[in-house]
């Protein structure tokens, strides 16, 4: 049985209602309609619940909750972990920032008049094999308190000579180093030490080596050198690489996962990266090969030799001229049209099965995936990372930093993705477009964000700010066409890259 956190409500008017989490999701609680969405509304009679009381990330077993600035405050165990001070209003309670704290089995939470007891379950695991242990099987495997082994390692041990630790050294899969101090037991599977990932280059050198000497996992990295490093971020690194036989470029994407990653975590990631292999249009970026290997993820991808967007904004000192923020844009669109409505080879059922189906989501485009490739004197912008990143955090393979977004913040994201994590409709890319843009010709976001103020309070409470406010020069009628691409409250406006490229190329 995999990990699973379940919140019950012991007392209150929802009292034996259970909330159950067995996979990587982020929740709000509280009495607004918003939280039908995922489930979590509040009783709305519960004058002592706020909209949007407090916040949830959950990564099954681990979990944390902060509270959103609320009139009466969250508590866990008793403590207050959160307030906006006495006789201040809601909109300044939730410019407030407050820390998130950690939840941990049998802890109590209050919200408002709602009381939850927290319940987690962990497999239990043999200490030494790490094979999971029958629940019906774990009080005889309980060989000293909280440590558990199965009968054959403990007959195994028993018959030794030698004595044989009774827990397993969890190892790097890079340089074999223990790391069980580093990553506990509360998961088992491979993991890449932050030592080696915190020395890129001779982590990358240690993987094309190992390609070299016959890794049959890495045949799609094998014979390539690196040049250099194009790009650093919480999910990965990407280099810059060079096929020694024929001076070909690529870019060569690493992931390394925040916690050590089980069969389930890597057959999910890879089966969603072949349905970004599977995309072929000129305005999205290609992934040739993709694989895993020691602990690490890595693809092979078209290398676009115009750098980001984001830096190219950096260049001309901070934003674009209208002519090619709205080229670049009107690429961006056409790969959008084309990757909401192609073929996939992995839609994931109700019933978790997977078959063939249409239509692929990014839910993380910003100027900094749009990459542009120059070629003859003139470029055509790709969209890049398509569903990667989230594709990598709904794997729990990120821990719980929420890595499917600009810096693991919500600046291009509408508020239907804070509300619900999973939302994965094409209209949250489009609005996700229009936000860039904004970007583009402002250097601004499109909603104010305060270093006071929680970045997620900041897209619930905080409308967008009209573009032409930013920028006066702005012609009025395309002005107009990205306001309205920007409202997200109470629905998202624009629901095609289709409808909204028509939108904009008849304002220009």
């Amino acid at each position: 049985m995999p990990a699973k956190i379940t919140l019950k409500i012991t007392e209150g008017k929802l009292k034996g209602k259970e909330f159950s989490f067995n996979e990587r999701t982020s929740c709000i609680f509280g009495r607004s309609e918003d939280c039908k969405a995922t489930e979590t509304q509040l009783p709305e009679d519960d004058s002592s619940v706020s909209r949007h009381h407090c916040m949830l990330d959950i990564n099954p077993p681990e979990a944390t909750i902060r509270d959103f600035g609320s009139l009466n405050g969250t508590y866990l165990n008793d403590v207050k972990i959160g307030q906006r001070a006495a006789g201040t209003a809601p909109e300044d309670g939730q410019k407030e920032k407050f820390p998130e704290h950690d939840i941990k089995d049998e802890d109590r939470i209050k919200i408002g008049k709602s009381v939850f007891s927290v319940i987690i379950h962990k497999p239990c695991r043999c200490a030494r094999c790490l094979k999971e242990i029958p629940e019906e099987l774990s009080s005889k495997a309980e060989r000293k308190p909280g440590l558990f082994q199965c009968d054959e390692c403990f007959r195994k041990a028993e018959k030794s000579p030698e004595k044989i630790p009774m827990k397993k050294k969890m190892a790097c899969k890079m340089c074999g180093k223990d790391i069980s101090a580093e990553i506990g037991y509360s998961r088992v599977g491979d993991y890449v030490c932050k030592s080696c990932v915190n020395e890129p280059m001779k982590f990358i050198e240690m993987l094309l080596n190992m390609a070299k000497s016959g890794n049959k996992d890495l045949l799609a990295i094998d014979g390539y050198k690196v040049i250099r490093i194009l790009g650093q971020g919480g999910m990965g690194i990407v280099y810059l690489a060079e096929r020694e036989k024929t001076g070909e470029k690529i870019a060569l994407k690493v992931m390394t996962p925040k916690i050590a990653t089980d069969e389930k975590a890597k057959n999910d990631f890879l089966r969603e990266t072949e349905n970004t292999k599977a995309l072929r249009h000129k305005n999205i970026v290609q992934l040739y090969d993709n694989g895993y290997s020691n602990a690490t993820f890595f693809m092979t991808l078209d290398y676009c030799n115009g750098g980001s967007v984001d830096k190219l904004m950096l260049e001309r000192g901070g934003t674009l001229g209208l002519e090619e923020a709205c080229r670049i844009i009107l690429d961006v669109l056409d790969g959008l049209e084309y990757a909401h409505q192609a073929e996939i080879p992995n839609v994931k059922l109700a019933d978790g099965k997977y078959e063939k189906g249409r239509g692929l989501v990014h839910r993380d485009i910003s100027p900094h995936n749009i990459f542009l490739m120059n070629s003859g004197g003139s470029y055509c912008a790709k969209l890049g990372d398509f569903g990667l990143a989230k594709s990598f955090d709904l794997a729990g393979l990120s821990g719980r930093t929420r890595t499917g977004t600009a810096a693991g913040k919500p600046f291009f994201m509408p508020r239907q993705q804070v509300l619900n994590y999973k939302f994965s409709k094409p209209e949250v890319d489009v609005w996700a477009v229009a936000a860039s843009f904004y970007n583009m010709l402002t250097g601004d976001y499109p909603r104010n964000f305060s270093m006071k103020q929680d970045v997620w309070q900041s897209v619930l409470q905080n409308h967008p700010i009209p573009i032409r406010d930013r920028n006066r020069s702005i012609p009025k009628k395309l002005a107009d066409v990205i306001d309205e691409a920007l409202i997200d409250n109470p629905s998202l406006k624009f629901k095609t890259a289709t409808e909204l490229k028509k939108r904009i190329r008849s304002a220009m």
